[in-house]
């Protein structure tokens, strides 16, 4: 699935890099529920395994999306994508 999808199931009209709404993403985030904060939205999904699956996506910040993996044993990693399509950061 990709993220132009993901926001058009979400109802979400908001503007990002051209390049993320192409980008593929689990399609687990359409079970999640969404929540919005000022000008951030957050797409939460707890899976079966108990991991725990969070879309962030902030408008006003240099990396506007961010996807993190949070484990049972409480350890996290994740993938932030920045303005231009080779700008990410692993977290």
């Amino acid at each position: 699935m990709i993220l132009k999808d993901l926001l058009t199931y979400f109802n979400l009209d908001i503007e990002l890099p051209m390049y993320l709404y192409e980008e593929s993403f689990n399609e687990v985030f359409l079970e999640g529920g969404l929540v919005k904060k000022e000008n951030t939205y957050e797409i939460t999904i707890k899976t079966r395994k108990d991991v725990i699956h969070t879309m962030i996506i902030n408008l006003l910040d240099d990396y506007p999306l961010t996807i993190i993996s949070t484990l049972p044993n409480g350890k996290s990693n994740g993938t932030k994508f920045g303005k231009t399509k080779n700008d990410l950061k692993f977290i």
